[in-house]
């Protein structure tokens, strides 16, 4: 492995040099001192990456974290980016300046997007565009004379980002624990959570309740109070939790009724990974702001976009204007890559490709369904999730490590990447993967699992 560092001196380091140096100096992001071991990726291709060690493995999580729709290792995104360098690697997007690639990406996202969603803010990834839809919502209420609607209502389970406020709105209690105040006027609400219907809801009806307990928490908060409601169309972080059909249209109803925004937040569900170009539409929610990022250049360039109407810009344009803004908003780079990156899944038909997945993981997987330790397994396009309990009866969660160890398990064993979240094994793959491949990585979940019973 050869390394590139100052000046023309060049550095080669075995594996086991790499490993040592990341655990010296590389904090993770949700690294935990437990975990020692170091898997460092080092060239891709497709669906397959191989690290330093010179293992071949299949990514069945795109990139890790969602994305990688196009595969990895795409020249046609490689010479975007390069062509694009080559005449203009940066120029802000602050105010009255702007790149011809920036424009001409803003336009044809404006014209994929549902509804009126006509305005593009560009961020450099998912967290970021959160953190704008929360800045949005409060800015756009202020404006129109209602400065009180600051609050914020999110889900429990639901995953936003990492970053202050987007972490406050992330439904998992760790992402808040010990870092002292966070984010203000922020209230969590339940999940449509199938699996788990009869332990958060009782005996009512799923959606039923959800929307009772919503009326009852804008009631609490008072309606005149709130700002927006920011929500996964599909829980991605959560377990690939979808929600039944009615539930979007009749949360939007709620929400309309009150004044209150809703921001989808699609940065894991955009760009074909449920088998749309924008999950929000198709689940009848109507957004007014839609957040976006991984997909839309596959994970070639941290970029994200938020989209939201005219009317929300317009207000947010007023005066002095949006206040707000990141140095990389609009990179040009990223501009360009995303402009390929969507001609290839255009041109590929990746967005319809998700369904062909979903039916080889629910065939796949189909065999654990007896599992003593499989809970619940939900596939939603090309992504999939095998729910880990310790007890079918109680359904209790499996403890992370357990999660983990399993998963660690199928990439050392089987040679195939899948992802722990809580206690749910994610698949998430590019939309490039195989039939074979896809036989492959569920072969590889049933192995491991079939060796464990407790």
């Amino acid at each position: 492995m050869t390394i590139h560092s100052s000046g023309k001196q060049t550095t080669t380091y075995s594996a086991a040099e790499l490993a040592d140096l990341d655990r010296r100096h590389l904090l993770h992001p949700m690294q935990a001192d437990s975990v020692s071991e170091r898997v460092v990726i080092v060239r891709g291709k497709g669906s397959t990456v191989w690290d330093a060690e010179g293992r071949e493995l299949i990514d069945a999580t795109g990139g890790g974290l969602w994305h990688s729709h196009v595969g990895h290792g795409r020249r046609e995104l490689a010479d975007a980016a390069a062509k694009q360098i080559a005449e203009l690697e940066y120029f802000t997007a602050y105010q009255e300046f702007s790149t011809d690639t920036t424009v001409a990406l803003a336009a044809r996202l404006a014209g994929m997007a549902p509804g009126d969603l006509n305005r593009v803010f560009f961020t450099s990834g998912g967290a970021d565009g959160v953190e704008t839809s929360i800045k949005a919502a409060r800015l756009y209420h202020g404006r129109r004379g209602e400065p009180d609607r600051t609050w914020i209502i999110s889900r429990n389970f639901g995953f936003h980002g990492g970053s202050y406020g987007a972490g406050t709105l992330t439904g998992f209690d760790a992402m808040q624990a010990g870092v002292g105040p966070n984010l203000p006027d922020v209230v969590k609400v339940s999940p449509p959570y199938l699996y788990r219907a009869s332990e958060l809801y009782g005996d009512a009806d799923p959606t039923d309740f959800l929307i009772a307990e919503l009326e009852e928490t804008i009631d609490r908060i008072g309606p005149d109070r709130i700002a927006a409601m920011v929500g996964e169309p599909v829980m991605g972080g959560g377990g690939v939790l979808t929600p039944p059909e009615d539930y979007w249209p009749r949360v939007r109803e709620v929400l309309s009724r009150h004044g209150i925004l809703l921001v989808a937040d699609e940065v894991i569900t955009a760009f074909g990974r449920t088998g749309s170009w924008f999950d929000s539409e198709t689940r009848g929610m109507d957004p007014d702001i839609v957040v976006t990022a991984k997909g839309i250049t596959s994970g070639y360039f941290s970029f994200g976009a938020v989209l939201m109407s005219d009317a929300i810009a317009e207000v947010l344009c007023q005066d002095y204007g949006f206040f707000h803004g990141y140095t990389f908003s609009g990179h040009p780079v990223g501009s360009a890559v995303a402009l390929a990156n969507l001609d290839i899944i255009e041109r590929e038909g990746l967005v319809a490709r998700s369904q062909p997945l979903a039916a080889r993981f629910r065939e796949g997987l189909a065999s654990l369904a007896d599992h003593p330790l499989v809970g619940d397994i939900r596939v939603e396009g090309a992504a999939a999730a095998v729910e880990m309990v310790l007890d079918r009866e109680t359904r209790e969660p499996m403890p992370f490590p357990e999660v983990f160890a399993l998963t660690a398990r199928i990439r050392d064993e089987k040679g195939v990447i899948v992802r722990p979240y809580a206690h749910n094994i994610i698949l998430s793959p590019p939309l490039v993967m195989s039939d074979d491949e896809a036989r492959r990585t569920t072969e590889a979940i049933v192995d491991v699992l079939g060796e464990v019973s407790r």
